[in-house]
């Protein structure tokens, strides 16, 4: 048998999942650079916040700051944010800013709430235990800062808004709409209110639909709404991670939200970047960094599938299952969020099977009925269907982390 390691359960032990094939099948692994790249080093980061990219250093502005808040991505991102926050933490302490002036907010935009299990993951024992953590509501206690020069209402979480120094972390990888997510996606959607996320997620991307997608950052529609609200929230700081596949941290970009990000974005093209190769029997995408987020991955599969029949499989082993989406999932039989679309049957030269250990009957909803999915337990399972189907000489391909990567145009 092949054998081919593929990363999981990034949040609950990160240990890879074996994926074996039978010898006479033709397997390529679809790996982009940036994943076997070494994890930065305390030096590095620490180099990084000392001289940030269009804007002052942290030191100097928290020096007259009274209260600050620490926006972070959730638990659907793989950035460690602990890895970085302690010293974050320490330059604002130094600064003169007491623990008490200091809070953190997820940017959940319209996610579900985190709980202090998935904060530990995310932050450290120490910081959940030392400084307020407040979820985002987008529902309340947002407050209205007028429109964007694009029309745009604009609601920002109120907490974050009463801090006269407001920091962001996060990372950089692929996104489906904002082409690479970081930057400014804390504030939006990450700390807006819902008629922003709305607004954001329906009349804006209808603007230009065809300047969106993975990979696509040059004349986004989004990132150009991005922009405007991320200059209306007063953000200062952002740090942008890249990460491999092991969710280890191999590059920050720190500074402003905007100048930052566009010099992370250009290392992310390079990093992220995975080879095309089409016209394969059996597509195999694993969800690593955002396997809450499983959906992404028919994105990057279904240009690699051969028009006279193929079969996809979904390896995502998501222990809290999908994610709460109050705009995109389905809340009903027939209904969901004002984002969501209720899924028709996959085509007839088109199988799918999602290999998880923690199945459940709404998993699917943001790609097909259920019905029309083969749900199986374990690799092995899975494989025995796989031989079952294509039998004798079989091309396969494999994408190690379907959420982290995307096809170069």
């Amino acid at each position: 048998m092949t054998t081919v390691k593929v990363p999981n359960l990034l949040w609950y032990g990160n240990q890879p999942m074996e994926l074996r094939f039978p010898e006479q099948w033709d397997v390529e692994v679809l790996d982009p650079p940036g994943f076997k790249k070494a994890p930065i080093d305390d030096e590095s980061i620490l180099s990084s916040l000392g001289e940030p990219v269009g804007c002052k250093p942290l030191s100097e502005l928290a020096g007259g700051a009274k209260e600050v808040v620490i926006g972070f991505d959730d638990i659907t991102r793989p950035t460690r944010v602990g890895v970085v926050l302690p010293k974050i933490l320490s330059e604002i302490e130094e600064a003169g800013v007491p623990p008490s002036n200091i809070r953190l907010i997820p940017a959940l935009g319209m996610h579900g709430a985190m709980t202090n299990v998935e904060f530990r993951k995310k932050l450290g024992d120490d910081v959940v235990r030392n400084y307020p953590v407040y979820n985002h509501n987008p529902y309340e206690n947002c407050d209205n800062l007028g429109d964007s020069p694009s029309g745009i209402p604009v609601y920002i979480n109120r907490e974050f808004m009463s801090c006269d120094l407001k920091i962001g972390i996060g990372c950089i990888t692929p996104h489906v709409h904002a082409g690479f997510g970081g930057g400014g996606k804390l504030v939006l959607p990450g700390l807006s209110g819902a008629q922003t996320i709305k607004t954001f997620h329906g009349e804006v991307l209808q603007r230009d639909p065809w300047s969106t997608g993975l990979g696509k950052s040059e004349g986004n529609v989004m990132i150009d709404a991005i922009e405007e609200v991320v200059k209306m929230s007063g953000l200062d700081m952002k740090i942008d991670a890249l990460i491999n596949d092991r969710g280890e941290i191999t590059d920050i970009f720190v500074g402003d939200p905007i100048k930052a990000y566009r010099a992370g974005v250009e290392v992310a093209k390079e990093h992220y970047a995975t080879p095309m190769s089409p016209d394969k029997d059996i597509v195999v995408v694993n969800a690593y960094a955002k396997y809450s987020e499983m959906a992404i991955c028919m994105m990057m599969a279904l240009p690699l599938v051969n028009l006279a029949g193929s079969t996809i499989v979904l390896v995502v082993d998501a222990p809290e299952g999908q994610v709460c989406h109050y705009l995109m999932r389905s809340f009903g039989k027939e209904y969901g969020g004002c984002g969501y679309v209720k899924r028709g049957p996959l085509p007839e030269n088109l199988k799918v099977i999602v290999c998880s250990s923690y199945p459940d009957r709404t998993m699917c909803d943001l790609f097909a009925p259920v019905e029309h999915v083969t749900l199986t337990g374990d690799w092995s399972e899975t494989l025995s269907i796989l031989t079952s189907e294509h039998p004798g000489i079989a091309s396969v391909a494999v994408i190690p982390d379907d959420t982290m990567q995307y096809f170069r145009t």
